[in-house]
């Protein structure tokens, strides 16, 4: 079969089971979006390319597989960086595809030409430059591959535009063999005795669970280890929902921003079973005295991550769900004991320490309060939303009061920060799951940071639903400010801003505003029940700060509680 470049692509999606792509057509990529308006594949035009790659990235993670963009040369590419270095902090499967100018222009200087792959080498798991049409098929399959497997991340497929309008005799590639490539999914068994060894000698234990829980499809397992061992679990901000928040094992998020029981448990505990983590500076604050006292047993996929941040005990390089699943069937064969009675006394340190110092903020009749607006939204959707985030005290707020039962509905840019994140994603998040509920919690800076998506949601016919914490500030910013730098709001404040509800209509969604604590509940809910996109701009507490907090170099257990 003679087929060209672009044609052999949409075949090689196609095969690998792609049904919807996130892009911006452009001359070096105008054959494949030729060949792309004759399949059945959605694309969904956005505004910017930063936008459809953190839609693509909303996609992977609401749907569990991997999301796929394209863009066109030049400027095109350049603006997919920000997207791809924040899929590639968070390890998250997308395969973005470029297009680039003619094979004998590449280093000319040509009109729209960057070295896209020499960018984007330290912020892809792997990058291709397509050389010869005859390559193409066989490079995309490793593109999805290596996306999918181990620990995920971006790939980055460069194609000159006479490789995408160049005939040639096509079959479909059958088998990926990456002989340096290896994935290590089945932990060593030598490994998980020792684990549960230290289970069996350990008094007060805990489990720190991550992305990786999720990312794995391990949630389920890592639920049943936690209640057959009777052991308490926090999670770090990517891992929300790997286990549920309504459980008595519950201890809340780790870290800066984490709850008080979960930070002095760290300090407390004798054994942490840290799963599918990477121990960034956010979850252990001073490393010199991070669990401290604690042995601690890391299970990753990646053996790069392990004791790269933090000195482990016992190291266990395998699959998160695999290494769980083999960990549940030893203790079903071993005798542990009444585990409940043993933990008795740490599980009720935990309780006390929990109704001591219980995430908490003061209410005010006059003034809403932008935990009361993500209180009453959790109440509505009972906790069945898909929730994505923008960056900043929004973040913090929704994954502190914002109770999650499930993995894979929470999506937010965790390693990277990335503001402007939330509205793509939540794109994203909706195109792949159509019958759920998607939530943008979102604060009045970093909401303009991609405000155009907003035509991409209503052209759609996309009914997510924006809620922004609008105190007219950079609020993060200020908070530090306010803490540590006497006050000085340099350049945080954001007074000059658009009327959010006519910023909605101008691009034909609903803007609603509330001004008042009493209008929250009535806004939130025509909001959630509108078919439409809709806006809700809620006027909240200009300086509200997010508690507990752990100052920059202090331990982890060193909170500021007011």
């Amino acid at each position: 079969m003679e087929l060209t470049g672009a044609q052999i692509l949409m075949k090689v999606l196609k095969d690998e089971g792609v049904d919807t792509i996130f892009g911006y057509p452009g001359g070096a990529v105008i054959d494949i979006y030729d060949e792309l308006a004759k399949t059945d594949i959605r694309h969904v035009l956005v505004r910017h390319e930063q936008g459809a790659v953190h839609a693509a990235d909303g996609y992977a993670r609401a749907k569990g597989r991997t999301g796929v963009c394209l863009a066109t040369s030049g400027p095109g590419a350049t603006n997919t960086v920000t997207g791809i270095a924040s899929a590639y902090l968070d390890s998250i499967p997308v395969v973005i595809i470029t297009g680039q100018v003619p094979t004998h222009l590449i280093g000319n200087d040509a009109f729209q030409e960057v070295d896209i792959v020499g960018i984007t080498r330290p912020c892809t798991k792997h990058n291709f430059l397509v050389q010869r049409t005859e390559d193409l098929a066989r490079i995309i399959k490793e593109a999805f591959y290596i996306a999918q497997s181990g620990r995920p991340g971006p790939v980055l497929v460069d194609i000159p535009k006479d490789v995408g309008n160049t005939k040639i005799d096509f079959e479909m590639p059958t088998d990926v063999n990456l002989r340096s490539y290896n994935p290590t999914y089945n932990p060593n068994p030598r490994q998980l005795k020792k684990v549960l060894k230290l289970i069996e000698e350990s008094e007060r234990p805990m489990i720190f669970a991550g992305g990786g829980v999720i990312l794995s499809k391990g949630s389920e397992e890592l639920t049943k280890f936690a209640r057959r061992a009777q052991i308490p679990v926090t999670t770090s901000l990517m891992g929300l929902g790997a286990f549920p928040g309504s459980d008595p094992l519950w201890l809340g998020m780790i870290g800066m921003h984490g709850t008080y029981r979960a930070n002095i448990c760290t300090g407390a505990c004798d054994l942490m079973i840290s799963v599918g983590v990477r121990f960034d500076d956010r979850v252990t604050g001073k490393t010199d005295s991070f669990a401290s006292q604690a042995k601690i047993v890391h299970i990753d996929i990646d053996p790069t991550s392990i004791r790269k941040n933090i000195p482990v005990t016992t190291p266990v390089v395998g699959d998160c769900r695999k290494t769980l699943e083999n960990l549940n069937a030893l203790l079903d064969e071993t005798d542990l004991g009444d585990l409940q009675q043993k933990r008795k006394k740490w599980l009720d340190q935990i309780v006390d320490w929990r109704s001591k110092r219980p995430l908490d903020y003061e209410q005010d009749e006059d003034v809403i309060k932008p935990q009361y607006v993500v209180e009453k939204l959790y109440e509505l959707t009972k906790g069945e939303a898909i929730i994505t985030t923008e960056v900043g005290q929004n973040q913090m707020w929704a994954a502190q009061y914002y109770h999650f039962e499930s993995p894979n509905h929470f999506i937010t840019s965790g390693g990277l920060g990335c503001m402007g994140f939330g509205l793509p994603a939540a794109i994203g998040a909706q195109m792949a799951c159509p019958d759920k509920l998607v939530v943008d919690i979102a604060g009045d800076g970093s909401i303009q940071m991609n405000s155009q998506e907003l035509m991409t949601a209503v052209q759609n016919c996309l009914p997510i639903k924006v809620v922004i914490l609008n105190n007219g500030y950079l609020g993060m910013v200020r908070q530090w400010q306010e803490l540590f730098y006497d006050k000085r709001y340099s350049c945080t404040c954001m007074d000059h801003a658009p009327d959010f509800v006519k910023l909605a209509e101008a691009y034909g969604a609903v803007g609603l505003r509330a001004t008042k604590p009493e209008e929250v509940r009535s806004v939130l809910k025509e909001g959630l029940f509108s078919p439409e996109t809709v806006i809700m701009d809620f006027r909240v507490a200009k300086e509200e700060s997010v508690y507990p907090m752990v100052p920059a170099g202090a331990p982890i257990t060193e909170m500021l509680l007011v």
